[in-house]
């Protein structure tokens, strides 16, 4: 029962700590890694006060899905659960399914979060996932922020299996006879990080050598410490500095200055992780290089000038 004792102390911690009658909810698709997630922590909790409910999210996107939903709600009865919660979600596909989905189960998360009263949602994320993340930012050429991956806690949402790897969480469920689901689209090329875990990952274990996954999960949790850092000080700079005077952005470094801006930004009314490094380039230009050039316009409807030796930032009303 070694890998079923790896992921009863990868979770334990997380339940100790938690306060007599806490709530939680066990995100389960039913496939390995959150089943393995929601045996440990039944196993776990069994002494404690606190309140588990696995919330099964039905995208409704493959034929089937409401069947596979409910045959996860049985296995998960077997493994002691009695309050579990299957809820539907619409998924409005607008920026290609994978992200689309995405956006339409965390939506749910929240509000069942929300309407339960839970402390947080527990998530299946293993290292694996950890590392396709570092390298799907690598492939859109995103910064420090993406390229630090997945936090381990991240307001309601935690990831205590961070620093497993997919391999234990199978390994768990073959030890205890726990069913799983295996989902056909984690087989479809058709999506960038199958892809990248059925091509990109094995070439690079083959090719380097062994320990690429841990070395990458390692790689974004340096890069999230760094990100986290330099977000702080972008926070302190602009609570002393609100005016956004050119002469005080000039004096920061470009990755210092590229936060604070993004920071306004956001403030000014932008959705939260909407500004990418191509929206922030003709602002940076308005402070570093500027010949003239007008107001750039920017998600959510908000517009960057500069007037008068500072950047102004306006939405519309």
């Amino acid at each position: 029962m070694k890998a079923t004792l790896i992921i009863r102390q990868a979770v334990r911690p997380w339940l100790k700590d938690a306060r007599a009658g806490s709530k939680f909810l066990v995100a389960v698709s039913g496939g390995a890694d959150s089943m393995a997630l929601a045996g440990a922590l039944a196993l776990e909790a069994r002494e404690l006060d606190i309140t588990l409910i696995p919330l099964i999210i039905d995208h409704g996107l493959q034929e089937g899905s409401a069947i596979v939903a409910h045959n996860a709600a049985r296995l998960l009865e077997k493994l002691g659960y009695h309050q579990i919660e299957i809820r539907e979600v619409k998924v409005e596909i607008t920026d290609g399914m994978e992200a689309s989905a995405r956006r339409a189960r965390y939506q749910a998360f929240d509000e069942a979060i929300a309407e339960n009263e839970a402390m947080g949602i527990f998530l299946g994320h293993t290292m694996n996932d950890q590392a396709e993340t570092v390298l799907l930012g690598l492939s859109r050429g995103s910064g420090t922020r993406s390229l630090s991956g997945m936090a381990s806690v991240n307001g309601n949402y935690l990831r205590p299996l961070l620093a497993v790897l997919r391999a234990t969480t199978l390994e768990s469920c073959n030890e205890q006879g726990i069913e799983y689901w295996s989902d056909p689209q984690n087989e479809s090329h058709d999506f960038l990080r199958v892809r990248i875990r059925k091509s990109v990952l094995p070439v690079l274990e083959r090719d380097l050598g062994p320990g690429v996954v841990e070395a990458l999960s390692r790689s974004a949790r340096i890069l999230r410490e760094d990100a986290d850092a330099l977000d702080e000080l972008a926070k302190s700079y602009r609570s002393e500095h609100p005016d956004l005077l050119i002469s005080e952005l000039l004096t920061l470094p470009k990755a210092l200055r590229a936060r604070v801006l993004r920071q306004a930004i956001y403030e000014a009314g932008a959705p939260q992780g909407s500004i990418t490094a191509d929206h922030l380039a003709p602002v940076e230009a308005l402070v570093t290089s500027w010949h003239g050039q007008g107001e750039s316009a920017l998600p959510g409807g908000v517009k960057v000038s500069r007037i008068s030796g500072r950047l102004s930032l306006s939405r519309p009303i």
